[in-house]
C-alpha cells in the first residue's frame, strides 16, 4: 500500500529566501517549486525531504502570517522521520544549528533529536514513521 501525504506544513519566514537556503545547507531538502514574489520575497515555496514536502512563506502580519522571532513563544514544532538519524544529526551539528535536545533513543523504539532553525522554529527529526 502506498501512503501519500495529506498534510503540508506550511512555514512562515521573515527572510524566506534565506530560510530556503538554509533549509536545503543544514537539513538536506531539496527545492521542488519557488515563486518570487514582484519584490524578490517568497509568494510560494515547496521543499521535499524524502516523501514529504513542505511550504514555505514570506511572514506576512497583515495576514496573520509570523515567524518565531515575532513572537513571545511557539506552540507547534515540525516532525521528519528518515532513516538515517545519526548522519543528519552530524550534518546539522557540524552546520552550527542551535541543538534543543541530543541525539538520544527513546522508550518507544525511535532514535531522535531537536534543533532550532535560523528564525527559531522547533525541527525534531527520528527513526519514527507514524504510519508504518
Amino acid at each position: 500500500m502506498t501512503i501519500r501525504s495529506q498534510v503540508y506544513p506550511c512555514i512562515f519566514y521573515n527572510d524566506a529566501p534565506a530560510a530556503i537556503e538554509w533549509l536545503v545547507r543544514v537539513f538536506g531538502f531539496e527545492r521542488h517549486f519557488i515563486a518570487e514574489a514582484p519584490d524578490g520575497s517568497i509568494a510560494h515555496a515547496e521543499l521535499r525531504f524524502g516523501q514529504g514536502v513542505i511550504m514555505v512563506g514570506q511572514a506576512r502580519s497583515e495576514r496573520g502570517w509570523a515567524s518565531p522571532r515575532e513572537l513571545p513563544a511557539v506552540n507547534q514544532a515540525v516532525y521528519a522521520a528518515l532513516d538515517d538519524v545519526d548522519a543528519l544529526y552530524e550534518r546539522v551539528k557540524t552546520a552550527g544549528a542551535e541543538i534543543l535536545m541530543e541525539i538520544y533513543d527513546s522508550d518507544h523504539g525511535s532514535r531522535d533529536f531537536a534543533v532550532r532553525d535560523l528564525e527559531g522554529h522547533p525541527w525534531y527529526f527520528g527513526s519514527y514513521f507514524p504510519h508504518v
